[in-house]
């Protein structure tokens, strides 16, 4: 149904795709991955007409098609559901999901008509508990993607491209979003697939394609390949280790960070500690309360209840600045919105925490900045600190936001997501930084909805259910033992909340 034939772009003279050839047929998975940078995205804007190419052709169904517009090809059956979701936040499910196709009656928009329409698109889907009258806002991001879906089939797409599809999901939505998948490809339509998590690419793709610096690596079968050897060709080199080894040594030392008993609206009966060179891990579902405790920490949206000590002094921080001062660091799981100022430099970006907090760290000169870039291996660190860092791939923005922490030479290190939606090779890096940082004697708190990171990163885990811990686990635990106290209901909470009591 699909052929895109040795593909070529440019940018700025600068050549990111290099005679890409890839195709599609009814039906099929075919899954596209490769380290940020390598020509995924690019690839993806030249069928969907955002991009026009400098060579190549486009082929649907043996008919060579060009478009000059994403209207064009969308007309063609092309549809794309990009990692950042594309809906109106204040407008309803139905005034998406027909956004540019709404039934008219008498010359008016009909809406009866139209939350018929998307009422039917949301229950062909599966979609349960989704109105179409609900403003999108309201919605979680897993229900905003079924609305992505159900815009997508109102268009009648015959080939979709998944973006990232669910680098914001937990891990019980990756399941629901992977049996749509399944679901979508079983009618026949063409799915072309990106993700970093090759877990969900084996599970769910007839073929993957490897991009690697704009060049189509190589395209396999799914059954004819591993995931190590899937891991080699994007990288060029063995990651031996997904995850850096845990410390040695036991940790010692009184904690630098306490919590009894505190709370706020979406949080209750917190107790916790974390000691220096301890990487303490916290899972949970979505909405589990994991950001809103690193959220609470970090005085961002604050504890009202219980009490909090850092560094055996009590704290209870009630504005992030007063966190800060007090040696707390949150890198955020929205890096765009909440970590970056994404039209200034790296430099810039790197120097926001110790210009915004005077008193907590002098701002680092050229050469100390460079040794801090280079700390935290961000590509191009020794000449590119006047770069713009919305130009930089999502890796080497994660990479950025950390070192603005770390020019503040904090003691607690908040991670929330530290690694959604970057590649295996950045993940590797950031992991390895955090063993190193650890090992250093920093505190790190770290939050992940991806179970094999949080296992094979955290000395110690928590596990939150509704805004509650719902136990503790060893290093090393399973994603069972994991799941299972990430499921626990409201009533066995608060009987345990009682017995603490």
């Amino acid at each position: 149904m699909l052929t895109m034939r040795d593909m070529t772009k440019s940018f700025l003279g600068n050549r990111v795709l290099h005679n890409v050839t890839l195709d599609l047929v009814p039906g099929e998975v075919h899954a596209v991955v490769g380290e940020n940078g390598a020509g995924k995205s690019t690839l993806m804007k030249l069928l969907s007409g955002e991009h026009t190419p400098d060579g190549g052709r486009i082929e649907l169904d043996g008919e060579v098609r060009t478009f000059a517009h994403p209207a064009q090809a969308q007309a063609a059956g092309i549809g794309v559901i990009h990692q950042e979701l594309a809906l109106l936040p204040d407008r309803t499910v139905a005034e998406n999901v027909l956004l540019g196709r709404e039934p008219t009656r008498f010359g008016l928009v009909d809406r009866a008509a139209m939350e018929r329409r998307t009422a039917e698109l949301l229950d062909d889907l599966g979609a349960v508990g989704i109105g179409p009258g609900t403003p999108v806002r309201d919605l979680s991001v897993a229900r905003q993607q079924m609305v992505e879906v159900a815009k997508a089939l109102a268009a009648d797409v015959r080939i979709l491209v998944m973006d990232e599809p669910t680098a914001a999901l937990a891990e019980h939505e990756v399941a629901a979003l992977c049996d749509l998948v399944r679901r979508l490809s079983a009618r026949g339509l063409g799915i072309l697939y990106i993700s970093h998590r090759l877990r969900e690419v084996f599970a769910l793709a007839r073929r993957i394609t490897v991009l690697k610096d704009g060049r189509a690596v190589t395209t396999v079968a799914t059954d004819d390949t591993t995931m190590d050897a899937v891991v080699r060709a994007m990288v060029g080199r063995e990651l031996t280790s997904y995850y850096p080894p845990r410390a040695a040594r036991a940790r010692v030392g009184d904690p630098v960070l306490t919590v009894e008993d505190a709370g706020n609206e979406r949080l209750a009966r917190i107790s916790l500690s974390l000691r220096p060179g301890e990487i303490l891990g916290v899972g949970g579902l979505q909405g589990s309360g994991r950001s809103s405790l690193a959220r609470a920490l970090f005085g961002a949206a604050p504890f009202t209840t219980g009490t909090m000590t850092v560094a055996g002094r009590p704290l209870r921080p009630r504005r992030p600045r007063q966190a800060i001062g007090a040696g707390i660091a949150l890198v955020s799981e929205d890096r765009k919105g909440e970590g970056l100022a994404l039209r200034q430099s790296v430099r810039d970006n790197a120097l926001l925490v110790t210009r915004a907090v005077p008193g907590r760290q002098r701002p680092p000169g050229d050469g100390a900045l460079a040794e801090l870039l280079a700390r935290v291996r961000l590509a191009g660190a020794g000449h590119g600190a006047g770069r713009e860092v919305r130009f930089l791939s999502g890796g080497n923005q994660q990479k950025v936001v950390i070192a603005k922490w770390l020019a503040a030479r904090p003691m607690v290190l908040l991670f929330d997501e530290p690694t959604r939606g970057v590649d295996v090779g950045a993940k590797a890096a950031i992991h390895t930084l955090v063993r190193e940082l650890a090992g250093e004697g920093l505190a790190v708190l770290l939050i992940s909805s991806e179970l094999p990171e949080l296992i094979g990163m955290s000395d110690r885990l928590l596990v939150m259910a509704e805004g509650h811990l719902a136990g503790e686990l060893p290093a090393g635990a399973s994603e069972e033992d994991i799941m299972r106290l990430a499921t626990t209901d409201r009533t066995a909470l608060a009987r345990k909340g009682g017995e603490r009591r």
